[in-house]
């Protein structure tokens, strides 16, 4: 069967951070499986230090991209499936950042471009929820942005902000270690007031309150085992302080029992006769709105996206296509 003309050839595009890639592997991986699936030559779109990579990305699907190539950290990630949201234009994620958590959560190997390149063009699409999350600050500015794995308000967001750049680029995510225990030591727990899918507002006093769309961390940290990419559903974490050894209970909660006992019968059965949600607040829900009585830093995927008064949202469910293999649902 002879080629299609390039004009009715498929084409793919590359968004990529260029202090993040290791852009000479990845055009040969990317020129070796074009090739093969007989695609037409593809699109590069460096990003720019002032955007993540969204103009990018839109660029891209305006330019006739059949899959885009997200290359670069989770920040560059949630950029370019913030730009392809809604648009039937895949993602294939190219993960080459400190927590790489979509690719984690979806049993994706990290640093193997030939396998990322693979997914792009012979994976299949698999349809995932996104969160949005409107912000507000303090001089009544509202943004709109999606995340795919997790914002939130509190000790996360300010570890976030308080990371060293020189200790992440030497430890990767164990830096936001250094940061959280900081701020646990000098930080007092935050009073917010939330609500769920429209439900009265209520006051809570927490370390944390994280929005998530999938729940593993790096480390093999499981903080939200229910949470699932496509079940069309956010799940809410509230870490609570409740005494002097809050820590240690909210360790045990999230490594011990979710990252150990979850993993037979019987220790789900220990789970289930223990049932301690005293410390950790699980809730699940369409929509969400927390508000704080003056400016706190909030994140979306780790990234800082500085601070706000309140932050609201919604999941939008099944809005980013993702490329995947099928061996990936078995690690995932």
């Amino acid at each position: 069967m002879s080629p299609l003309p390039a004009r009715q050839q498929p084409s793919a595009a590359v968004v990529y951070q260029p202090l993040k890639t290791d852009l000479p592997a990845l055009r040969s991986a990317v020129a070796t499986q074009e090739r093969q699936a007989g695609w037409a030559a593809t699109r590069w779109y460096e990003t720019e230090a002032a955007d993540a990579g969204v103009g990018a990305a839109r660029r891209a699907v305006a330019e006739g991209a059949s899959v885009v190539l997200a290359s670069g950290g989770d920040g560059t990630i949630r950029a370019v499936a913030e730009a392809l949201r809604g648009t039937g234009v895949p993602i294939a994620i190219v993960p080459q950042g400190t927590g790489n958590l979509l690719a984690r959560n979806l049993g994706m190997p990290l640093n193997r471009l030939d396998v990322a390149a693979r997914a792009a063009f012979h994976g299949r699409g698999r349809a995932i929820d996104l969160g949005l999350a409107r912000i507000v600050r303090e001089d009544g500015e509202e943004t709109e942005h999606a995340f795919l794995v997790l914002a939130g308000m509190g000790l996360d967001a300010r570890a976030i902000s308080a990371t060293r750049s020189t200790l992440k680029k030497r430890l990767g995510w164990l830096a936001y270690v250094d940061a959280g225990v900081r701020t646990i030591l000098k930080d007092r727990p935050l009073q917010i007031h939330y609500s769920v899918d429209g439900s009265a507002v209520k006051p809570l006093s927490v370390y944390t309150v994280m929005i998530g769309n999938c729940g593993l961390m790096p480390g093999g940290v499981l903080l939200i085992p229910d949470a699932e990419l496509d079940d069309g559903r956010l799940d809410i974490v509230a870490l609570r302080p409740l005494g002097p050894f809050s820590w240690l209970r909210i360790w045990n909660k999230i490594g011990w029992e979710n990252g150990v006992l979850r993993k037979t019968r019987a220790g789900r059965r220990i789970i289930d006769l223990v049932h301690d949600t005293r410390s950790v607040n699980y809730l699940r829900a369409e929509r969400y709105a927390l508000a704080v009585g003056r400016p706190e830093p909030v994140q979306l995927d780790g990234d800082d996206f500085g601070r706000a008064l309140a932050v609201s949202g919604r999941v939008d469910p099944g809005a980013l296509i993702v490329r995947v293999l099928p061996e990936w649902a078995s690690a995932a």
